[in-house]
């Protein structure tokens, strides 16, 4: 006889849910759910409020399938949804001769973070990102692709980067974070960052040197606190907007810049996360996107978009992802975390769980953008680190021919 479509989840669940659709909250109040599979049960639904008041707070541990639980904390996922995309933008290339200057940071409170985000610099900037997005949608890391000689150089920059860490190894020490072995790189970094710039910028943009390398030493971590987060990724992204608006990065090269020059940094960065322990800087822990990345899922789920096989939902099937992380930022990007975190994945990283349920990569893609503005675009903890020039103007509405 065959077994019952509807069985009855009132029991101590010991089965297993071996399957990742999107949560279902909610069916309806004459019909209860099971919270974990969206199966019928004799239970009631859970509440639509809030389990946990303003002036008690939640318990250590929150079930994963409770309403709305994976959003992170204080996040106005509402103002996040009805958000417009960022759209690409152009970059302005500025003109010579140029008076470059040393870059500060600018950003103090919520009001300077509004007028930032209000300026023709973060739309730019934004747009930049975006920009690259678009141009390794549908490929793959290995497809074929302009790359100059400038950008080769900056490659190889990167690789001699990771080869300094093989010089320079960790010491034994009682702490689980922050080697100290760390400092001594980074400051081999700050040492030779002009000669490493050197390697690729013209004789007529070497006085850039000044405006551009704090970006640059700022993209890998802090040294005094042997961290590295979102915000020194970002600024990362603003070194390579800082040489697209000093004129030897065109457009052309953006491709490359994700699938070869990006893909460098992330693996230098997931040696450097690796071998000295670096502490995530700012993270949101369980309800973070990831420890130290967020570009990568951008740039990742824009190569998978209309792929004829792998949708959000492939980050589940292990096969998939030992066959074509190499391939695929996004899958990469899964397949560390699953390798460097103990335990259920939708327990760990609820928030990509979840986003494995989004039907199409298109709308993750898009999500992310609008995601990447506000978690991080706009919050002062991040961007008061970030640094404002000739290149990247504080507050200022571009003046280029």
């Amino acid at each position: 006889m065959e077994e019952p479509q509807e069985h009855n989840h009132n029991h101590d669940h010991n089965h297993n849910h071996n399957h990742h659709e999107p949560p279902k909250f909610f069916t309806s109040p004459l019909s209860p759910a099971c919270v974990n599979c969206g199966g019928p049960c004799s239970f009631p639904s859970p509440p639509t409020q809030s389990l946990w008041s303003e002036t008690s707070p939640p318990p250590a541990y929150r079930p994963i399938r409770s309403p709305a639980i994976n959003l992170p904390p204080h996040t106005n996922s509402q103002a996040i949804i009805l958000a417009p995309v960022p759209q690409s933008q152009k970059v302005p290339v500025i003109s010579l001769p140029h008076s470059f200057q040393s870059p500060s940071k600018k950003i103090q409170s919520p009001d300077d973070i509004r007028k930032f985000i209000n300026s023709d610099s973060s739309k730019h900037f934004l747009g930049f990102v975006v920009a690259l997005s678009e141009s390794i949608r549908t490929h793959k890391i290995s497809d074929s692709c302009h790359e100059s000689i400038t950008l080769k150089k900056i490659v190889s920059v990167i690789e001699g980067l990771i080869h300094w860490i093989e010089e320079i190894p960790p010491v034994q020490q009682s702490s689980r974070y922050g080697n100290i072995s760390y400092r001594t790189w980074h400051n081999r970094l700050v040492e030779n960052s002009e000669n490493l710039m050197l390697q690729f910028l013209p004789d007529n943009l070497k006085s850039s040197m000044v405006e551009i390398i704090p970006y640059f030493t700022d993209s890998f971590g802090n040294s005094s606190r042997i961290d590295y987060g979102t915000g020194h990724e970002t600024n990362f992204a603003a070194w390579l907007y800082c040489l697209a608006r000093i004129g030897i990065i065109e457009e052309v090269d953006y491709q490359a810049i994700v699938s070869r020059v990006f893909v460098k940094y992330i693996e230098l960065m997931r040696k450097l996360q690796s071998v000295y322990n670096l502490e995530p800087a700012g993270s949101h822990g369980v309800w973070g996107l990831d420890d130290y990345h967020f570009l990568p899922f951008i740039f990742g789920s824009s190569q998978l978009i209309d792929h004829k096989y792998m949708k959000p939902k492939s980050i589940h099937n292990e096969d998939i992802l030992e066959n074509f992380s190499n391939e695929y930022m996004y899958l990469s990007c899964i397949l560390f975390i699953k390798k460097v975190k103990k335990g259920l994945f939708a327990e760990h990283s609820p928030l990509l769980d979840d986003i494995s349920g989004v039907p199409n990569w298109k709308k993750v893609n898009s999500g992310l953008l609008k995601m990447y503005r506000a978690e991080v675009l706009e919050k002062v903890p991040i961007m008061q680190h970030f640094l404002f020039g000739s290149l990247i103007q504080w507050y200022g509405f571009l003046s280029c021919p």
